[in-house]
């Protein structure tokens, strides 16, 4: 579903920024887009976070038996 790849990407989107402040101290999403508290930022981390609540419903749906996601 063209919603789930959606989803995954921000998800990784943001555990690469994560990653970022946790070894470099440098969150990229507010270096790029004009500090923590800029909109386009605020969106992002919005969106980040939808997205994870959105992959957490992965953890629960049911799988055919070709390893499709139904």
């Amino acid at each position: 579903m063209v919603l789930d790849r959606i989803a995954l990407i921000l998800v990784i989107i943001g555990a690469l920024n994560w990653g970022a402040v946790g070894l470099f101290g440098l969150d990229l999403v507010a270096f790029l887009l004009g500090g923590q508290m800029a909109v386009f930022s605020r969106v992002i981390y919005s969106l980040v976070g939808i997205a994870g609540l959105w992959c957490v419903s992965l953890l629960f749906r049911e799988r055919d038996p070709g390893g499709a996601v139904a």
